[in-house]
């Protein structure tokens, strides 16, 4: 039989290792249930959370409905997927203080686009980023609300017909592609001698050549995914604001292959439309979520879609 002494050394060491699970039961960090619905139903729940400079932050996400998908804007992080019944864990680490916008990545209602989240990071690290400078249209004065309707071509421009022109004097550069309309730069040059031998359709197309050459193939994919995953259900697969969801929207969905719209807009416009918004259209603002490189991304891959890459004969 055990003795007293064996009796009280067995209590003795489960009490301790009882006080020791109770201590690490409050120091250890636990992770933060958040559940993730439909946005009529509540979206993210709860959808602001906080954390701290370098301390992991310990999420276990649930799906009560759908498949979601789980991402931090302006980071290279992943997207998580969390489907439906089945948690997921995931562990965060912070490496400079701010406000953080988390969102979901997979299309789950019209209202999709609502469902928004933030993490608030607190720490006496100084942030590593430069201060944000104005936006582009804020420098240029831009009224991004303002009317942009034009003239229209009588073709559809065509990148690989203007390929083939030479002009020795107009160049489209960088800042030109940034801060002008394609309708800007087609009307000085039509005022050039250089030009004078063009036909209209043929200047048009010079253009769209030009626009497309400011953009690269890696620049163009990524704005192609970018585009597919957050924009194509309203705006639609061919960027004629004919998505799915287009027509619950309060206003018309931009198409963005109207020659008598697009062209008439410079990118610097689209790049305001982007990071701030419709402001009551029902396009959501995806500055606290795309990272500068990415809103150039999909700005590049936007003009594809006014003037065509190949050689249409039939517009």
């Amino acid at each position: 039989m055990m003795t007293n002494k064996r009796i009280a050394a067995s209590l003795f060491l489960l009490g301790l290792l009882g006080l020791t699970a109770v201590a690490l039961w409050f120091v250890w960090p636990r992770s933060t249930l958040v559940e993730a619905s439909r946005p009529e139903v509540g979206g993210w729940t709860p959808d602001v959370l906080q954390a701290q400079v370098g301390e992991p932050l310990k999420l276990r996400f649930t799906a009560s409905d759908m498949m979601h998908g789980f991402a931090v804007g302006q980071t290279d992080w992943a997207p998580i997927d969390i489907p439906p019944g089945k948690p997921v864990d995931v562990e965060l680490v912070f490496d400079e203080p701010g406000v953080y916008t988390f969102y979901c990545t997979r299309f789950c209602s019209r209202d999709h686009w609502r469902m928004r989240g933030t993490i608030e990071v607190t720490g006496d690290v100084p942030a590593k980023r430069e201060p944000a400078s104005p936006p582009l249209y804020v420098t240029l004065g831009l009224d991004i609300d303002a009317p942009h309707e034009i003239d229209p071509p009588a073709k559809r421009p065509s990148a690989a017909r203007g390929a083939t022109i030479e002009l020795q004097t107009a160049v489209v550069d960088e800042e030109t592609y940034k801060t002008q309309s394609p309708a800007q730069v087609w009307q000085e040059l039509r005022k050039n001698s250089e030009t004078e031998a063009l036909t209209d359709r043929e200047l048009w197309d010079w253009i769209a050549w030009s626009w497309q050459n400011q953009s690269e193939p890696a620049s163009l994919e990524l704005g192609k995914t970018l585009y597919q995953s957050n924009c194509l259900s309203c705006h639609g697969p061919k960027g004629a604001g004919d998505g799915p969801i287009a027509v619950d929207q309060p206003t018309a969905v931009p198409d963005f292959a109207d020659l008598s719209q697009m062209p008439g807009a410079s990118s610097a416009l689209l790049h305001g439309k982007i990071i701030r918004g419709g402001m009551g259209t029902g396009m959501p603002n995806w500055g606290n979520i795309f990272t500068e490189d990415e809103v150039w991304a999909l700005i590049d891959y936007l003009w594809t879609f006014p003037f065509a890459a190949e050689v249409e004969e039939t517009q």
